[in-house]
């Protein structure tokens, strides 16, 4: 490990010197290494990525219909099916596109230039010509080309939150680190990809291009494994099953209808039969098939995606919004989703009998307080301007906005108490010191690490006066840190210096003898939002675990203060997790709610470890680091402050970061999926129907109930409006208190077979009476009353299709507008096939008169009355 190294024995390890390597010797290195850059294996060319769209046993389905209608003459039917297989490839094709943009994304973290040093020289060089052994320059602004071993730091600040995803600063250092050190406590290390934020340095590049850990996360992006979605798998099994079937009534009533000719009508066998016969089969067949249903998949999903993007969860790749509905487990970050990403003054001490307050007028305040205040806004260098942009330490602004929030204009004391000299903080020392002119007088303030700030106070303001620091004073700031610590709470404490010297300039040495004002405690707080979401996806049997670059002891608190962790539940670091076999983890995942301290590999194993147990698993991220894990979960959730490598990524991107809207966006993917399923019983009853009095008519030697023409009517009225508008149907109530659905059921599982057939038969049943009616005056009139009741009775059904369990009257009658301008529409097309001039297209007679068309009415409100009494029955019976 490189972090383990004194730097010196690195320069030596990697033959270089502190002045850098010779022209020649970096020539020849990247002659034999290659570029500092990353790469990626070729993507698929855009021809076979359009052939693919085609492999989907539905849309072979749908193409065989569209061969079908052609044979039929039926062209404007073929037009409309081959524009919904092409329109359905473009989308594919596309979004494929988009996740080819990942690894683009990567490609662009790398610096466009660098300071290094050759032959003793500084110069500039393009970042992708540093190799191995370089020693390269930092200062305020410039991002890292390589990952290297500091060897000089001057204060030097870096943001790794790209990798660790935490967004603090980190101190670099040159000692070295003995003990094993995950990514983000490697403080004498730099990584490609990060920014420089503060100070200057130097380091020494140990790994380039692909070898860094930003190079390993590109890697990681390629290995993993693009999920296919729940209902993507259903439907392409339902589809293989639906093919064979469809295939095999084709045949029976092929044979059904020759053998009826042959053996009962006693026509002779002859190819105007076969044609015939075939022909009818054909349109049977078509009839079965449901041309729309890939369209109206399509269409509910996009009309989730904008019920989605109204809460702020932008779905960037369709199949998501279905794949939220069946999530049993989100990986979630801590820093910004769960909590407020903005650390925040929560608890305050000062040695004084009583309570203290924080007075509006500083001038007035009692002296601690004054104190307090002075050095909390003077010993900092953060900023908030007039727009309110904070700049800045986090932690440093969260002390200027508790002065804000305690009405204090800190500019204004700032202004007034000006700033003579300061000593920056360092890692060794652990404090920061600024001189201030107070009152007249000259003050050195300090901020820092409680023990070492308590290590060297010799003096304390206790009830405004200054007194020695005795050992009773000593233990109660002690005890109280403590207790402060055991909240995960950050520490910082304060103290001042009295010098007798206007032209006093500060030195390390000064920094003794001070005299102790009081401690201030800290933290990131949660969102208030994420109280309930918590509970709301604990009530939806979905478990939530927190995975963070934070401290075990940190991330855990917010764990529990949150109701994330249970009684039982456990928090691990990621060393912790990687010294763990995947046996021991099988055995522990129920119970791990917490990561802490994790990495990329990390991050994909508790993913896949999940996956293995077959529950739908979200991961929410917003670094570089991230990105794997985004590809690899079912659905990756990207932040909307993130990197473009993570949005790349990822399936949905909340604009807000906030918890609460993936809970609220699981609402809406559980109310599409079943919105989806009501779609697809309404379709497959109707067409149920339909067969169903077919086969009846075949078997006791009826006159078909339908013409061809009128069986590819029925699917063109019946099998578009009315489907896609129950797919607009609001959520039902306690949607959000069942449990994620078993991925392994089918399409038709849960109850819906039953339905199916149930509603089939019904509407089946109505068709034979109505055309039993009809074949005592004609058997052109039995075909028009078939035709009539099952066209009725199918946008009737749309009525009954809105929920399985609540009728219409329960749900709200007109709560979903779009099911009765679906059915007015429908209706209304119907009317017009009666005209005189339209109706003998559809070989309707003039016999079927306003008598017929109520007759027929009936029989299909029927139908539906049936339906919803059927669904009362149930539920009683349950």
């Amino acid at each position: 490990m490189i972090y383990k190294k004194e730097y010196k024995d690195v320069i030596s390890e990697f033959k270089s010197e502190k002045s850098g390597l010779s022209n020649a010797e970096a020539k020849k290195r990247l002659e034999q290494n290659g570029f500092n850059e990353l790469k990626g294996k070729e993507g698929e060319s855009t021809l076979k990525l359009i052939l693919n769209q085609f492999k989907d046993p539905l849309v072979i389905i749908l193409i065989i219909a569209a061969i079908v209608q052609m044979f039929l003459k039926e062209a404007v039917e073929a037009i409309i099916i081959i524009a919904v297989v092409i329109l359905n490839a473009i989308l594919g094709v596309t979004q494929t596109k988009k996740a080819e943009g990942s690894l683009n994304s990567l490609k662009k973290l790398s610096s466009p230039s660098a300071k290094v040093l050759r032959d003793g020289e500084k110069i500039v060089i393009p970042a992708r010509e540093i190799v191995n052994g370089d020693i390269v320059c930092l200062e305020s602004g410039d991002y890292v080309p390589a990952d290297g071993r500091v060897i000089e730091s001057q204060s030097l600040k870096s943001v790794e939150g790209m990798l660790t995803g935490e967004s603090e600063p980190v101190l670099k250092v040159t000692d070295v680190i003995h003990e094993e050190s995950s990514l983000g406590d490697q403080k004498n290390m730099v990584f490609s990809g990060s920014t420089i934020v503060y100070g200057r340095g130097m380091f020494i590049v140990t790994a380039t291009g692909m070898n860094t850990e930003v190079g390993k996360i590109a890697n990681l992006l390629e290995k993993a494994e693009s999920k296919e979605t729940p209902l993507q798998k259903k439907l392409d099994q339902f589809s293989k099953r639906l093919g064979i079937i469809i295939m095999i009534l084709a045949i029976i009533i092929f044979g059904l209808e020759v053998g009826r000719a042959v053996f009962f009508d006693r026509v002779g066998f002859t190819g105007e039969l076969i044609v015939n016969a075939f022909m009818f089969s054909i349109s049977v067949a078509v009839a079965a098939i449901p041309e729309a249903l890939s369209s109206i998949v399509t269409i509910v999903l996009a009309s989730g995606t904008n019920t989605m993007a109204k809460r702020k969860a932008i779905i960037r790749k369709l199949p998501a919004v279905e794949t939220l509905g069946a999530t049993s487990i989100i990986c979630t970050d801590k820093t910004g989703t769960l909590t407020q990403n903005k650390m925040t003054v929560v608890d305050n001490y000062i040695s004084k009998d009583g309570e203290y307050s924080f007075e509006i007028n500083i001038e007035k305040a009692p002296k601690n307080e004054k104190y307090f205040l002075l050095a909390s806004i003077l010993c900092n260098d953060s900023d908030i301007n007039e727009e309110g942009k904070e700049t800045g330490d986090p932690t440093e602004v969260g002390l200027i906005n508790f002065a804000k929030n305690n009405s204090i204009d800190f500019k204004k004391i700032r202004d007034e108490y000006r700033r003579k000299g300061e000593i920056p903080f360092d890692s060794d020392r652990k404090i920061m010191s600024t001189v201030n002119e107070v009152d007249g007088k000259t003050i050195m303030f300090s901020k820092g690490a409680p023990d070492i700030i308590l290590s060297r106070c010799k003096y304390a303001l206790v009830n405004g006066e200054v007194v020695d620091l005795n050992e009773n004073i000593l233990n109660e700031y002690k005890a109280k840190n403590e207790k402060f610590s055991n909240r995960a709470l950050r520490v910082l404490a304060f103290a001042m210096k009295e010098i007798n010297n206007e032209s006093f300039v500060p030195a390390l040495d000064d920094e003794f003898d001070l005299t102790l004002i009081g401690l201030t405690a800290m933290i990131d707080p949660p969102r208030e939002s994420v109280y309930d979401a918590i509970k709301i996806a604990k009530n939806a049997g979905i478990k939530t675990i927190m995975i963070t670059g934070d401290h075990k002891t940190t991330a855990a608190a917010i764990g529990k203060e949150i109701g994330l962790m249970d009684n039982n539940d456990i928090a691990l670091t990621g060393q912790e997790l990687d010294s763990m076999n995947d046996i021991e983890l099988k055995n522990k995942l129920e119970n791990i709610s917490v990561y802490a301290r994790v990495s990329p590999e990390n991050k994909i194993r508790i993913v896949k470890a999940w996956q293995e147990r077959e529950k739908i698993t979200a991961m929410t991220g917003d670094g570089v680091n991230d990105a794997p894990a985004l590809k690899q979960a079912d659905i990756g959730i990207g932040m909307g402050s993130g990197t473009d490598v993570a949005k790349d990524a990822a399936s949905m991107i909340l604009v807000d970061d906030n918890f609460a809207t993936i809970v609220k966006a699981v609402e809406i993917g559980r109310a599409v999926f079943s919105n989806i399923k009501k779609s697809i019983t309404y379709l497959f009853a109707g067409n149920l129907g339909a067969i169903i009095s077919i086969l009846f008519a075949v078997f006791v030697n009826l006159p078909n109930p339908f013409t061809a023409i009128q069986l590819l009517f029925i699917n063109l009225i019946n099998d578009s409006l009315p489907a896609i508008a129950l797919g607009l149907e609001p959520p039902e109530k306690n949607i959000m208190n069942n449990k994620p659905r078993n991925i392994n059921d089918g399409i038709l599982s849960g109850g819906i077979g039953r339905i199916v057939i149930l509603r089939g038969v019904i509407i089946g049943v109505v068709t034979i009476i109505a055309q039993y009616i009809g074949l005592k005056v004609s058997s052109e009139l039995g075909t028009a009353m078939a035709f009539s009741t099952i066209l009725l009775a199918r946008i009737f059904q749309t009525i009954a299709a809105r929920s399985d369990h609540y009728t219409s009257i329960e749900l709200g009658f007109f709560s979903n507008k779009y099911v009765f301008g679906a059915m007015g529409i429908t209706f209304i097309i119907y009317l017009l096939i009666l005209l005189p001039g339209v109706r003998s297209i559809l070989s309707i007679p003039y016999e079927f008169n306003i008598e017929m068309f109520f007759i027929c009415l009936g029989l299909s409100i029927l139908a539906m009355i049936i339906m919803e009494i059927e669904k009362l029955i149930l539920r009683r019976k349950h």
